[in-house]
């Protein structure tokens, strides 16, 4: 396995792999329109083939984690990947990591509990709403759990 900074990849392979993922480059959080296109983080590779990436971005006093996938679970490349995350908060002398996740994210949510991180917020109706700017939002997530509410994380450094 390869540890590479997005910058260091051609951004067509990048950009693929996170549409591949979640459906568009344009990410919604909080009512806010996010181009993944343009963001920072890491990807691990392995026969040079995108396996997992984090992407990530400044906020005041805390990196906020945008997106974390790994197509091979269970094996250690979320732990890896979020590990990137705490040390580039570090580097920047930041406070807090945190993220956004939706109600029927389980395993999500586990694995952030698991590594130090607190629920912070609840955002009821916030992915409807978010729904009608993005349709391809599904009505039912993981485990046929309607899709309604963002959940925030938080781990303080």
């Amino acid at each position: 396995m390869e540890l590479k900074r997005l910058e260091e990849l051609d951004r067509a392979r990048v950009n693929a792999f996170l549409i591949s993922r979640w459906f568009s480059l344009e990410m919604l959080v909080h009512g806010e329109t996010i181009n993944l296109s343009n963001v920072q983080g890491k990807a691990i590779l392995e026969s040079g083939e995108i396996i997992g990436m984090i992407t990530w971005r400044t906020l005041d006093d805390a990196l906020e984690i945008l997106s974390l996938d790994s197509l091979h679970e269970g094996q250690g490349i979320g732990t890896i990947l979020l590990e990137q995350a705490v040390a580039e908060t570090k580097k920047q002398h930041l406070r807090r990591l945190v993220l956004t996740t939706t109600n029927d994210a389980l395993r999500a949510l586990r694995f952030y509990q698991r590594r130090g991180f607190d629920l912070l917020c609840l955002r009821r109706g916030v992915v409807d709403k978010a729904r009608k700017k993005k349709p391809q939002i599904p009505l039912t997530g993981e485990n046929g759990i309607p899709l309604h509410y963002e959940i925030d994380l938080e781990r303080i450094l």
